[in-house]
């Protein structure tokens, strides 16, 4: 196997796992075994072990000496603190988007929320409207063009994760979020980058109230 081979399967591995902790396959709290890990992916031990060892540094695992390494549990102050940083550089994203997005970007993330709305005619689907609302939110931070905060948001967004598992199960949480999300892409388009930077804000901060309504 080349070097290059052993990063895809090393990728694709930590794609795996990040899949099972966001649809809750893998609870806060539960252990990473190397070696069950693999064997339940079917792979060698190596890229489950480099897997693991870029969860811990994305802050989705911690470890813990003579206890290995397990999926991050966040207490209610750590959940709090990561929501308010989350609210401030998404924020700060969405207002430097503004001023960076062309055309042809606004075009695409209205397109995207568009898809977003039509499966709110359809059954909730986790793993789908999960991934729909980081595509959405990650086109944004990298049309920003800030790599430090591009980073530290996907780093944030993966722990929010942990604590918002059921978020898109819920029909009012959906329709909500989504037309948040719509309202970020009209102030885009419209030019205002403060009103982009503020719808950003409330979208967060309604997250993390909703998600603690349970």
């Amino acid at each position: 196997m080349t070097t290059s081979d052993g990063a895809l399967l090393t990728e694709s591995v930590h794609s795996a796992l990040q899949e099972m902790i966001f649809c809750g396959d893998l609870q806060p709290g539960a252990a990473l075994s190397v070696p069950a890990l693999a064997a339940r992916l079917n792979v060698s031990r190596t890229p489950v072990r480099e897997a693991v060892q870029q969860l811990i540094y994305e802050g989705l695992a911690t470890h813990t000496r003579n206890a290995g390494a397990r999926v991050t549990l966040l207490d209610e102050e750590a959940v709090r603190a990561v929501f308010d940083v989350r609210e401030v550089l998404d924020g700060l994203a969405a207002r430097t988007a503004t001023v960076n997005a062309s055309r042809a970007t606004v075009e695409q993330l209205r397109k995207m929320v568009q898809v977003q709305r039509e499966f709110l005619d359809t059954a909730p689907d986790r793993v789908r409207d999960a991934k729909l609302d980081l595509e959405f939110h990650t086109l944004i931070r990298d049309t920003a063009r800030n790599r430090p905060l591009s980073d530290a948001l996907a780093r944030l967004d993966g722990q929010s994760h942990l604590y918002r598992s059921d978020m898109w199960t819920s029909e009012l949480n959906r329709r909500l979020a989504v037309g948040e999300h719509e309202r970020i892409v009209a102030a885009i388009e419209a030019g205002d980058a403060e009103g982009a930077r503020v719808a950003a804000c409330a979208h967060v901060s309604g997250l993390y109230i909703r998600t603690r309504r349970g």
